[in-house]
């Protein structure tokens, strides 16, 4: 299996939405506010429990918050 890396948009939905800032995130999901700066630069990934609460915090799927690419 080629080496693959976890990306994310958490970031650009919480921007979109507009109204929660990196430490409200975080405290809706359980974490602080240096993780969730950590998986928003890409550089912490996430369990899926958490995963799976950011995304219904953000109000959308999974599957349009995470992904992976093959490292080049």
């Amino acid at each position: 299996m080629k080496d693959v890396q976890v990306k994310n948009n958490v970031k650009v939905r919480r921007i979109e939405i507009g109204s929660l800032t990196q430490g409200d995130l975080a405290k809706l999901v359980g974490v602080t506010r240096q993780t969730m700066n950590l998986i928003e630069a890409q550089k912490y990934n996430p369990t899926i429990k958490v995963c799976l609460l950011i995304a219904a915090a953000l109000d959308t799927s999974i599957e349009k918050l995470f992904w992976m690419e093959e490292e080049v």
